[in-house]
C-alpha cells in the first residue's frame, strides 16, 4: 500500500519546479499570485480555491449556499492580500443527475454575492462527472503597485493578530453532523456562509504578512511563519470566541484540548496577520467593526502552542488534504 501524500510536500517537490522560478508565483508559498503591473495604478492578484461535495460542503447544503461559499472562500484569500475583487473564472463539474432547478438555484446564489461584492463572472468551463459535485473559482482583485500583503515578510517580535472569532466554522460543521445541539443557527451559518474580511484592506497596510484562516489558525499562522523564516508562539487562552463557542467550551472537561480543536478545525475564513508592535495602534485604528485580537507572536525559535503558560502539543495543526 502506498504512503499517504502530504499536501505541502507534493506542492514543494512536484509543483514548485513547474513555476520555473517565476517571481509572480512566490515559490507557491503564498495563497495568491501577483500579475505584473498592467498600468501605473494597478496590479492584479489572482487566487484559486476548489470545493468538493463531502469535503468542503455537505450533500444536503442548498445549491445557492454552495455557490455563495465558493465565492466567499476565494474572496477570503483576496481579503488577506489587501486586494479589491472585481471578477472570477469558474469551473463546475456537475453530477450527471443535476437538474435544471439545481443549476438555477446555484446561479441565483452566484448572482446574490456578485451583487454584494461587486463581482463579474468572466469565463470558465462546465463538465459532467460520475463523482461528487466539484467546483473551482479563480478570483481576481486589484492592488496598488507594491500593495499586496504577502505571507512572507514577518519578523521575530511581530504580533500575530486575528480577525473575528475562531472555531465557529468547525462547530457549525459539527452541529450539521449532529454531534451537538445548538439553540440557534449562528454556528451553522458561520460554516455555510463565511464572511470574507475585505474591510481590513486599509488596516493590512500596517501588517508585514497575512493569510486567511481556512485550514485552522495554528496551520495558517504556521504558513506565515514558514514563509517569513520565523518560528511562532500561540497562546490558546487568547483565542477570540463567540458566545456560542464559549458556551460549548464551558461544557468541555479538557480545556486545552478543546481550545486546540477550535484553533485547528478550520473553516473560519478570518485573517491572521503579523503586525510590528509599534504599528499595532495604527493597525487597530483601521479595522472597523470586526474585532482584532492578538493571539501570539513570531519568534526566532520553533512553532510553539501554549495554554496558561504551559506548552501543549497538538496532534495536528489544522486540516490537511
Amino acid at each position: 500500500m502506498s504512503e499517504p501524500v502530504d499536501e505541502f510536500d507534493w506542492i514543494a517537490r512536484l509543483l514548485r519546479p513547474l513555476t520555473r522560478g517565476a517571481p509572480e508565483a512566490f515559490d507557491l508559498l503564498d495563497d495568491a499570485a501577483l500579475i505584473p503591473e498592467i498600468d501605473e495604478a494597478n496590479q492584479i492578484v489572482v487566487t484559486s480555491d476548489c470545493l468538493v461535495e463531502g469535503v468542503h460542503f455537505l450533500a444536503s447544503d442548498r445549491p445557492d449556499m454552495v455557490a455563495r461559499k465558493l465565492l466567499r472562500v476565494n474572496l477570503s484569500d483576496l481579503a488577506a492580500k489587501g486586494a479589491v475583487p472585481f471578477g472570477y473564472l469558474m469551473t463546475v463539474a456537475w453530477p450527471r443527475d443535476a437538474d435544471w432547478r439545481r443549476r438555477q438555484m446555484f446561479a441565483k446564489g452566484l448572482a446574490t454575492d456578485q451583487g454584494a461584492f461587486g463581482l463579474s463572472l468572466l469565463g470558465g468551463d462546465t463538465v459532467s462527472t460520475p463523482g461528487p459535485w466539484t467546483l473551482s473559482a479563480t478570483m481576481m482583485g486589484r492592488v496598488d503597485p507594491g500593495g499586496m500583503v504577502r505571507r512572507g515578510g514577518g519578523k521575530p517580535g511581530d504580533l500575530l493578530v486575528v480577525s473575528g472569532m475562531i472555531g465557529d466554522g468547525w462547530l457549525g460543521l459539527k452541529a450539521l453532523q449532529g454531534e451537538f445541539t445548538e439553540p440557534d443557527s449562528y454556528l451553522v451559518r458561520r460554516y455555510q456562509l463565511p464572511e470574507p474580511r475585505l474591510g481590513w484592506r486599509v488596516a493590512l497596510r500596517h501588517a508585514s504578512a497575512a493569510a486567511d484562516v481556512s485550514d485552522g489558525l495554528l496551520a495558517d499562522a504556521g504558513h506565515i511563519a514558514t514563509a517569513s523564516g520565523c518560528g511562532l508562539e500561540i497562546e490558546l487562552e487568547r483565542l477570540p470566541l463567540s458566545p456560542a463557542a464559549a458556551r460549548w467550551l464551558e461544557r468541555q472537561e479538557d480545556q486545552a484540548g478543546a481550545r486546540i480543536a477550535l484553533a485547528t478545525g478550520g473553516d473560519d475564513y478570518e485573517i491572521v496577520c503579523a503586525v510590528a508592535p509599534q504599528a499595532l495602534e495604527a493597525f487597530q485604528a483601521e479595522v472597523g467593526a470586526v474585532p482584532a485580537t492578538v493571539v501570539g507572536r513570531l519568534t526566532e525559535g520553533e512553532q510553539t502552542t501554549r495554554f496558561q503558560g504551559e506548552v501543549v502539543t497538538p496532534d495536528r495543526l489544522g486540516w490537511s488534504h
